[in-house]
């Protein structure tokens, strides 16, 4: 049983890889974004952005800073 099972893989391994993908990565030839930007994000904009994801990582573990003394008390 294992010879047949050798004799079976070692055919048909060459005629399963010959279709498998190859991952290659064009980094300096082909550009992800190949057009200029639709519209120009202004200052204001970005600073709004900036500040809310700020206070979106940073609230949470700020409110849990603050308020370390209740959640030690509780039991």
């Amino acid at each position: 049983m294992p010879a047949f099972l050798r004799t079976l893989a070692s055919r048909a391994a060459p005629a399963l890889r010959q279709h498998t993908m190859i991952q290659r990565a064009h980094f300096a030839t082909e550009p992800i974004a190949s057009k200029p930007a639709k519209g120009k994000v202004g200052v204001v904009e970005t600073i709004v952005g900036l500040g809310m994801l700020s206070l979106a990582i940073l609230g949470p573990s700020g409110w849990i800073l603050v308020n370390i003394e209740n959640y030690k008390n509780k039991q």
